[in-house]
């Protein structure tokens, strides 16, 4: 497909792309816009304000969330909605989620602009903190509407002791109102996403855009382990109960573990590690640390976690430790709707553009959708497949070409419901 004959208007959506990145900008190419902070805040307005000038009525719901909304012919029928997230990592880039929530906005400008008018509502969002990495459980947003979260998910705190619950007050939110911000089980049809790959597969087959077919089901564990804090320079090398060894241990077991099948989509991660009292000189007491299990086989990441459980109980055993697992965030493998991809494969081929299908390894604001409704997502190819990095890339073209099939696919679903 040539890009002049995009129906989507690739410099809108290029100018508002690197214009979100100057947000919590680190660096040259980095950002930094984490969960209810003053920058997620900044580019929320800065997005909702482009909601208003395409002609949608923006609000900023009790969650966090912000929701852009476009009338159908029956505004009592269910939703079709298009989103992702624009809160990032501490160290993150600049298009992860925010293709998703900008390009979205862009297909919906666009039908207005083309008067399409659709048969339901369709709703943008940017959801709040999918990434997870402030408080330690992502999806908070989606979760939110759907009404699933956790109990005790407001009283998590950052690595400042700030709670959930102050940062969405100083967000703006109301925490004592979030059954005001929950939509009525059958509201929402169908959810869309586009979203950067994060992964190296587009680029090996020289291709810009993929259809996803599913979500890799995450786990995530916290798993802290204890011993006895001692001096460094007197406590024999045998009677130490040192807590860091241990953890080092697992850290290595699992990723042995996670290894042992090169031709599996097996993925595990230790990403984050606290140290009690953290002293050069203090034998470590205490260590904290999180485990990032994932795999589109259900079954072969329940073997991988009974045997990682296992080898928990015999390293903390070997050094005389004591250990406990919580449980953080465990979900299935979700696939997507064939319906949906029947649209994009379809509308792919109407427009010329090659595309392939592609597991996804990253969990999305899609993943908790796929419980209520018919979920599809679309893929563009970035750069070594470098993500969670300040180097993360893709082309204005590439995200282009995501934006034209989202469109496309968007009338279509809001055309034959």
């Amino acid at each position: 497909m040539s890009l002049q004959t995009l129906t989507i208007n690739k410099q809108r959506l290029e100018q508002r792309i690197n214009q979100l990145a100057e947000i919590g900008k680190i660096g040259e190419t980095g950002v930094c816009r984490l969960t209810l902070s003053k920058e997620d805040r900044q580019g929320v307005e800065k997005v909702k304000g482009w909601m208003e000038e395409a002609g949608l009525t923006a609000r900023i719901d009790h969650f966090g969330n912000l929701i852009g909304r476009l009338e159908g012919e029956n505004p009592e029928a269910s939703i079709l909605m298009l989103g992702s997230h624009i809160d990032s990592q501490p160290y993150g880039g600049r298009f992860d989620g925010v293709i998703g929530v900008l390009g979205a906005l862009e297909a919906v400008q666009t039908m207005k602009e083309n008067d399409i008018a659709p048969k339901m509502p369709i709703e943008v969002v940017a959801f709040s903190d999918e990434e997870g990495c402030r408080f330690n459980k992502g999806l908070f947003g989606v979760r939110g509407i759907l009404g699933k979260l956790e109990e005790g998910e407001l009283e998590r705190t950052d690595k400042d002791g700030i709670t959930r619950r102050q940062a969405l007050i100083e967000f703006g939110c109301d925490p004592d109102k979030l059954k005001e911000s929950e939509y009525p089980e059958g509201s929402i049809a169908s959810f869309l996403e586009m979203h950067i790959e994060q992964g190296p597969v587009l680029e090996k087959n020289n291709l810009p855009v993929g259809i996803v077919t599913g979500i890799s089901g995450p786990l995530w564990l916290t798993v802290e382990l204890e011993g006895f804090a001692g001096h460094a320079g007197s406590v024999p090398m045998p009677m130490r109960q040192d807590a860091l060894v241990g953890a080092a241990k697992v850290i290595i077991a699992l990723n042995e573990l996670a290894s042992e099948d090169l031709d599996a989509p097996t993925v595990g991660t230790v990403g984050s590690l606290k140290i009690f009292p953290d002293s050069r000189n203090i034998i470590p007491e205490k260590v904290t640390f999180t485990v990032d299990l994932r795999d589109i086989d259900i079954d072969r990441r329940h073997r991988i976690e009974e045997r990682l459980r296992t080898r928990i109980s015999e390293i903390t055993e070997q050094h005389d430790l004591t250990y406990k697992i919580s449980e953080d965030t465990n979900s299935e493998p979700r696939y997507c709707s064939e319906d949906i991809m029947n649209v994009m494969r379809e509308e792919s081929r109407k427009i010329g553009l090659e595309t392939i299908e592609l597991m996804s390894g990253p969990f999305h604001d899609s993943l908790a959708m796929s419980y209520v409704c018919d979920y599809g997502m679309i893929f563009v190819r970035c750069q070594d497949g470098i993500s969670h990095n300040p180097k993360e890339y893709s082309t204005f073209e590439d995200i282009s070409l995501g934006a034209e099939l989202l469109y496309r696919t968007a009338v279509r679903m809001a055309e034959e419901k």
